[in-house]
């Protein structure tokens, strides 16, 4: 989804709960990841891997200036010949120590083995972010969550997870405008897309 549709997906749900939670979680996500000069690592459960979510955070990253956003997609299964960023087994979870933060998307019940991973690194100083449909355990576990129960009618989790990676890649919260707050933000948006991006991308 590219920013301008995100934009118009804010509008849409003003007056919601959406809009400003996506961007707190998102704020969560940049102040842990930021001053730790990057060191995100992304999982999904063994039937969900996360492959939007970490398209977005590289397309923020390198939008906004902020390589730290870009994460590492941890993977339930690793096929061999796979190139070396589609190679990272959940082993790579056990070396997850503070200064690493784990965001876990879990549109269904993470399984107990997963959810002991996350807690050893979480024991072991990471962070933990999640974003999930209700899971009890796993919001027990995360320091941060964004939470879309299965039976909310406005979105789902998909949608969120757009939400939370446009914010992610924003500086600071947008200024409150008037009556043509949405043409203004399309103006700022199209001269974000239309900016190079970052020297090294």
């Amino acid at each position: 989804m590219d920013a301008v549709r995100v934009a118009l997906l804010r509008e849409v749900l003003a007056g919601t709960q959406w809009p400003g939670a996506a961007r707190r979680f998102a704020g969560s996500l940049r102040h842990s990841v930021v001053p730790a000069g990057g060191n995100l690592l992304l999982v999904g459960t063994e039937q969900y891997e996360p492959w939007h979510m970490a398209a977005h955070l590289v397309d923020e990253a390198a939008w906004s200036g902020l390589p730290e956003l870009a994460p590492t997609l941890v993977r339930h299964r690793v096929r061999p010949g796979l190139p070396p960023h589609l190679s990272v087994g959940l082993g790579r979870l056990t070396a997850a120590r503070r200064g690493h933060t784990l965001l876990v998307v879990a549109p269904q019940q993470p399984g107990a083995a997963l959810l002991e991973r996350v807690h050893d690194a979480r024991r072991a100083g990471a962070t933990v972010l999640s974003l999930h449909c209700g899971d009890p355990d796993l919001a027990a576990l995360a320091h941060d969550a964004l939470s879309v129960p299965e039976e909310d009618c406005e979105l789902d989790l998909d949608t969120v997870q757009h939400l939370v990676g446009a914010a992610a890649g924003e500086n600071s919260l947008p200024a409150q405008r008037g009556p043509r707050r949405l043409r203004d933000r399309l103006a700022r948006l199209a001269d974000q897309l239309t900016a190079p991006p970052p020297s090294g991308w």
